[in-house]
């Protein structure tokens, strides 16, 4: 009666450092928000397939 559908999603991961965390190698922000997402989207058998990590570094092109 009802067809169910199914879909395969691909999604980017973005994570944003918080300032709390200093200067740190890799914040432990970002570490925790990288468990938390990869939980989350696995829990929603979504495909991750990059990752966007935002540290608070400028960067100048010349």
């Amino acid at each position: 009666m009802f067809k169910l559908i199914t879909k395969n999603y691909k999604v980017g991961m973005y994570i944003r450092l918080s300032r709390e965390d200093g200067d740190k190698q890799e914040s432990e922000s970002i570490g925790n928000q990288r468990k938390i997402i990869e939980r989350y989207l696995k829990e929603q058998n979504l495909n991750i397939v990059d990752e966007y990590v935002d540290d608070g570094v400028s960067r100048n092109y010349i």
